[in-house]
């Protein structure tokens, strides 16, 4: 508003010329006075303009300078008990709404999403991601949300839009039914199949969606210490004399002995379930004792860490120590 206006009995000017980036819709501070018939009003390119008499939606003024007079305004000849005639000043509720898009908005999951999976059973997920929204109907959009609020900033909506949208990943994920595995290649599949379940919703506040995007989703923990593992095995392949030449030099000044320690657990892991599954690994240097040792080794830290049962510890020992 013009701050002229301040210093008048009347309302002559009416514009919203500090338009704070954040700000979805803003009320006119009127302090109680009245609007000068034949007043101006501009409304700048990007902006719309509402007014509001008795709480009754009057007219909304779109891009442009607009002179202010009663019968512009039919919905005041209609109004009951209205005290002034069409040369005289009138009172309303002025509201500006920014119409430009609102860019690079988030959403994630406040807590995990649990999906079933035919490879993990029960897996927990969590999905980040961003949309772009604009104001499209604007007295839904007050009727719905705003209210009589004198200010509402697009991080007010965001967080109310945040915990619509989560709940609807999860039911996209369940209609979907993508592996946990095939989730990451599959974000373009879920963006497609997200976005109508959450128009509806939108439309019904008076926003439209012009972007959705899933930008990530955090597998849990177990399931990256399987990648771990089966990058380890396919780093070394089926070939035993390729894993001890790895195992070795992994083991002589690592300078990380943990994650030598892990990655070494998990290619051993995988060489010995396929031994114990009688599937063929082609080692042709033999099998030497110090090899034989090195297993037996490689086997008991496999037992005390939980990842065979005792029966399987107890045969493959057997068999191993009958190669001596």
């Amino acid at each position: 508003m013009d701050k002229r206006s301040n210093f008048l009995p009347f309302i002559e000017v009416i514009e919203w010329h500090d338009q704070p980036t954040t700000v979805m819709m803003w009320k006119v501070p009127d302090e109680d006075r009245e609007i000068k018939n034949g007043a101006k009003l501009i409304v700048r390119e990007g902006q719309a303009s509402m007014f509001m008499t008795q709480g009754t939606v009057a007219d909304i003024f779109q891009a442009g300078a607009h002179a202010l007079q009663t019968q512009n305004i039919p919905i005041l000849t209609r109004i009951k008990g209205w005290k002034y005639g069409f040369e005289s000043p009138f009172k309303a509720d002025v509201f500006y709404f920014a119409l430009k898009q609102f860019l690079n908005l988030k959403w994630g999951t406040p807590s995990p999403v649990i999906l079933r999976d035919p490879q993990f059973g029960q897996v927990r997920l969590r999905a980040f991601g961003s949309y772009n929204v604009r104001i499209s109907n604007i007295e839904r959009f007050f009727r719905e949300y705003a209210g009589v609020s004198a200010e509402l900033t697009i991080k007010d909506f965001e967080v109310k839009l945040r915990d619509y949208i989560a709940p609807k990943f999860a039911e996209a994920l369940a209609q979907l039914q993508i592996p946990t595995l095939d989730i990451a290649r599959n974000l373009s599949v879920l963006n497609n199949q997200i976005e109508p379940l959450i128009l509806p919703y939108f439309e019904d506040l008076g926003i439209t969606i012009t972007q959705f995007t899933v930008t990530s989703v955090s597998l849990p923990q177990q399931v990256t210490e399987f990648f771990d593992k089966v990058t380890g095995m396919n780093m070394v392949g089926d070939d035993a004399a390729r894993f001890r030449e790895f195992n070795t030099s992994l083991a002589i000044g690592s300078p990380n002995s943990v994650i030598a320690g892990d990655v070494q657990q998990g290619v051993g892991l995988g060489l010995l379930i396929k031994e114990m599954q009688n599937q063929p690994v082609n080692d042709t240097s033999g099998t030497s004792s110090t090899d034989i040792t090195a297993s037996l080794q490689q086997l008991k830290k496999l037992f005390d860490s939980g990842l065979i049962d005792e029966n399987e510890y107890k045969d493959k020992k057997t068999e191993l120590l009958s190669k001596l």
